[in-house]
């Protein structure tokens, strides 16, 4: 496993509304993650896991702490700044897909390339939604698509910047079984081809299991973290 740290969070709080109203989500949270590993955030409706994914993707700004993602102080940024770094840094894979139903397979995957004023970005779209097993539905709208085709699709839209850092919110979640294992099969073997790091956001344990480190939360704090050093992403997508 690569030593370099990829995720660096230190004592992270987030507190959501104000005064009588004010919910603390995040109690503390202290993590560590290194390049190419698979993490996987474990636990029930409201502990924390998904506020946890939304500091650490620069979707929310934490209310106090230090958030170093990928190079980058998340710490300081207001939404703007934060946005801009997400953009070549973090893909996003979420459990409603999120495609822009005006768009083509192929538009939706070329818009992250496109933002970043890549010249080649349909080309690059092409090649990606070539590899996720979609090339023969480049033209084809959301709606035209399965919910497994719809899937794919947000993985090659999440993995075609070759960003540092992979978030995943319950992938399968709107999924069959055989369609979810699937996605999964297929999400673990372009990240061991793209050297990404995955955080994988969950409530099953047993798509947790498939993960290098497995980190269980309740009421905004880590109650466990536990790694298996005998397994390597390969053998994780196995």
């Amino acid at each position: 496993m690569n030593t370099h740290i990829v995720i660096d969070a230190r004592d992270v709080t987030l507190r959501l509304g104000s005064g009588d109203a004010a919910v603390d989500v995040l109690r503390g949270l202290t993590l560590a993650v290194p390049a190419g590993q698979r993490l996987a955030i474990l636990g029930p409706s409201g502990s924390g896991k998904s506020s946890a994914m939304a500091v650490l993707s620069g979707m929310e700004q934490a209310t106090s702490g230090r958030v170093l993602i990928a190079g980058a102080d998340f710490t300081a940024m207001n939404e703007d700044a934060l946005a801009r770094a997400r953009r070549g840094r973090i893909g996003i894979v979420l459990q409603a897909f999120h495609l822009i139903p005006t768009m083509t397979a192929l538009e939706n995957v070329a818009v992250p390339l496109e933002l970043a004023g890549e010249a080649d970005a349909p080309a690059r779209a092409k090649a990606e939604l070539e590899s996720v097993g979609l090339g023969h539905r480049l033209s084809h709208y959301p709606t035209q698509l399965s919910g497994g085709e719809q899937q794919r699709v947000a993985i090659a839209r999440a993995l075609v910047g070759r960003p540092a850092l992979i978030f995943a919110d319950e992938p399968t979640g709107n999924l069959d079984a055989a369609t979810g294992e699937t996605i999964v099969e297929l999400l673990y073997g372009r990240l061991a081809e793209t050297g990404a790091t995955l955080v994988l956001i969950t409530h099953d344990a047993d798509l947790a299991a498939r993960c290098d480190r497995i980190i269980t939360m309740r009421d905004g704090r880590i109650v466990d973290d536990t790694t298996d050093d005998t397994t390597t992403g390969a053998e994780a997508a196995a």
